[in-house]
């Protein structure tokens, strides 16, 4: 695609919108969206699996590495749902209505989550640590529908041509936001009173979510196909003829299990093996993350639309496969292996995530997407995230019985090593291709990485 010069200082969304013609109310739509995916993110900052304020909720309800495997598996498992609430949106084309309903009530539950360890008593032992996996549990049964609306809606509202320049100028934005609203989290973990500290974060990650959900209350609904009733067995048996969803479904199901087998415990294995801070792990985690996809993901963007997604995902997940090794020279106190984790993975994973959204969308038919998205996410989510988080979970708790890997080469990073080990072989033997993808190689693509990371600008293709 001609990377042609664009005037100064104009809008970047608009100049997309200028070039796909969009009428107001899309362009309004697609920012509200846009505005959504940020206020989702911060939320996701706080509420979460594995992030650091579960991390240390769960630390002072005294979660073994089993619970806190199940905490992280359990949002994955509840994409489980997400099957019927897309054959219920097919069939009635109320969007926003369920997205509205079910997205709000998802996130004001975790306004509860801090009051946990002040209204729950501490007998029976364990009764606020599964008062906080109930709680967990039904909030993820509820932001089930969130996906399976949003992401088809985007697809309704946006044209392939400018997909993945939206998804960049998004993750940009995305990040950027992420880092301050990341310094602002850890400093406040790291700062408040113990008593208060987490009734405040919780408060706070609530809020930004139930903002995310009104974004989309003034979203303008838009349909590329009729309603349709689709029965459960048909769709399923229409995804597996699909050939190409499939492969891509299968590989990404292995990538997210292989990710997953050690990803969630590094946070934990850094606050409470390395003994870093709060605002140790923000600053060496998340903001260099956050600064790492501001810098890569509009060469992303536009990789896509040059070389395609096959190109991207095969690059990336290559080079994203590999930086959890950077666990594996850690030592109590260091920070490097930690900053190196996140800032080069979040380089290539970036590239990785943005090529696995636009794949969906590519390899799945429009007038039955939110049905193809669903079983996607249900399949990835359960068999991938959540058995993967699980299992990572089992193996530690199991050689930790065992009394295996002790020393310097401790548990942790026999886990590291096997996950990389897994991760690399995915990206290098199951990434499809896909019939309305781009010419581009992933050699070509791989060059123009070098140049990219080297100051060079991408050249107009001749």
């Amino acid at each position: 695609m001609s990377m042609d010069h664009k005037p100064f200082g104009r809008n970047p969304l608009s100049l997309l919108y200028d070039e796909a013609r969009l009428p107001g109310a899309i362009r309004r739509s697609l920012t509200l969206i846009l505005m959504g995916n940020i206020f989702g993110n911060l939320h996701g900052i706080i509420c979460g699996g594995g992030t650091t304020s579960m991390i240390g909720l769960a630390n002072q309800l005294r979660a073994g590495d089993f619970a806190f495997g199940l905490l992280n598996g359990i949002p994955q498992a509840a994409a489980l749902l997400q099957i019927p609430f897309s054959i219920l949106v097919n069939r009635t084309h109320q969007r926003k209505k369920y997205l509205l309903t079910f997205g709000l009530f998802s996130r004001a539950l975790w306004l509860l989550f801090g009051l946990i360890p002040v209204i729950v008593p501490q007998e029976p032992a364990g009764l606020a640590l599964w008062t906080l996996i109930f709680l967990l549990g039904i909030s993820s049964c509820c932001s089930a529908a969130i996906n399976v609306c949003w992401f088809p809606w985007l697809s309704d509202l946006a044209p392939l041509s400018i997909r993945g320049r939206w998804f960049s100028i998004r993750d940009t934005a995305i990040a950027a936001c992420n880092l301050g609203f990341g310094l602002l989290v850890a400093r406040l973990l790291d700062t408040l009173p113990e008593d208060t500290r987490y009734i405040i974060i919780f408060l706070l990650g609530g809020t930004v979510g139930i903002i995310d959900m009104i974004c989309f209350g003034f979203c303008k609904e838009v349909y590329s196909a009729p309603p349709q009733r689709l029965r459960l067995q048909s769709m399923v048996g229409e995804i597996l003829k699909n050939k190409p969803f499939l492969r891509l479904m299968i590989m990404w199901t292995a990538w997210c299990f292989c990710s997953n087998l050690c990803g969630p415990y590094l946070a934990r294995y850094s606050v409470n093996e390395m003994g870093l801070s709060f605002t140790q792990m923000m600053v060496f985690g998340t903001a260099a993350a956050s600064i790492a996809t501001i810098l890569m993901i509009t060469f992303w963007g536009r990789a896509l639309d040059r070389f395609g997604c096959r190109s991207v995902m095969v690059v990336a997940a290559l080079a994203a496969s590999l930086s959890d090794g950077f666990y594996l020279f850690s030592v109590p106190g260091g920070v490097i292996p930690v900053m190196l984790r996140n800032f080069v993975g979040a380089m290539f994973w970036s590239g990785s995530n943005l090529a696995a959204n636009s794949m969906q969308l590519s390899a799945s038919p429009d007038d039955k997407r939110p049905s193809y998205i669903a079983v996607f996410a249900c399949v990835t989510s359960l068999l991938g995230t959540a058995l993967g988080s699980l299992t990572g979970g089992v193996l530690l708790e199991a050689w930790q019985n065992a009394g295996w890997f002790s020393g310097s080469f401790d548990r942790f990073k026999a886990l590291i090593l096997l996950a990389v080990c897994l991760r690399f072989a995915v990206a290098a033997l199951l990434v499809p291709p896909l019939k309305n993808d781009r010419e581009g190689t992933p050699g070509q693509l791989a060059a123009s990485v070098v140049q990219g990371l080297s100051g060079a600008a991408f050249h107009k293709r001749k």
